[in-house]
């Protein structure tokens, strides 16, 4: 079960963690994938912190929702309700959204996302949150590269009312793609899936690590 690590941004600024910081303590987790959310910041801050993520991270980089980023970033990973809004605004199926978006049948121009009938940029990575069985047959017949299954735990960084807990064991089963559990996991979390997302857990043990160096400075 390889470590996919979730940097929230907002998640690092309670705690004080720098992109530097966080990406060299995921390196030494062995991580596998970093995914960036923000969903606060301009999509100028946005465009400098990936920029920078890019610095200290060479291995698999994925973008949460902000399409306009997908430029500096190895894939997207998306919610159903982006899928959903995604379908409504360009009048087409959640099939050939993932489709247009992974085989690169996109552009960028001023800032703004568009689908192109050409390929212009290399395969993209995607994913997509799931959170019951109907969501993840549903997500079977979609061209993905991983869904994302929880929540497993309350978390503090999303709204979450369905907690799946030990249910999330047998859900896997139904799955064609590979797994990714999201959700409230903790770094030593066992769990017969393919990736586990890991982010506060991950800052918790930087700030403990980072307040004991404090201490230890102070004697």
């Amino acid at each position: 079960m390889a470590l996919y690590a979730l940097l929230d941004f907002d998640t690092l600024k309670k705690y004080n963690i720098s992109i530097k910081d966080f990406c060299k303590t995921t390196k030494g987790l062995k991580a596998k994938i970093i995914q960036y959310r923000d969903k606060n910041s301009s999509l100028e801050e946005k465009t400098k912190r990936i920029k920078e993520i890019r610095k200290y991270w060479k291995k698999t980089l994925i973008i949460n929702d902000t399409l306009e980023l997908l430029p500096f970033a190895d894939g997207l990973h998306i919610g159903q309700e982006d899928l959903e809004n995604l379908c409504k605004k360009h009048n087409l199926s959640p099939f050939e959204i993932i489709e247009k978006i992974k085989n690169g049948k996109w552009e960028i121009k001023n800032n703004k996302f568009y689908f192109t009938q050409q390929k212009n940029n290399k395969n993209k990575i995607i994913g997509l949150s799931t959170h019951n069985k109907e969501e993840i047959l549903k997500a079977n017949q979609l061209p993905l590269s991983y869904i994302g299954l929880g929540a497993y735990r309350p978390t503090t960084t999303k709204n979450t009312s369905n907690i799946l807990g030990e249910k999330i064991i047998e859900l896997i089963k139904y799955s064609y793609h590979p797994v990714a559990i999201i959700g409230g996991v903790k770094i030593y979390d066992k769990i017969p899936a393919k990736f586990k997302v890991v982010g506060s857990d991950i800052c918790k043990l930087m700030y403990i690590q980072l307040k004991k160096k404090r201490i230890f400075k102070k004697k």
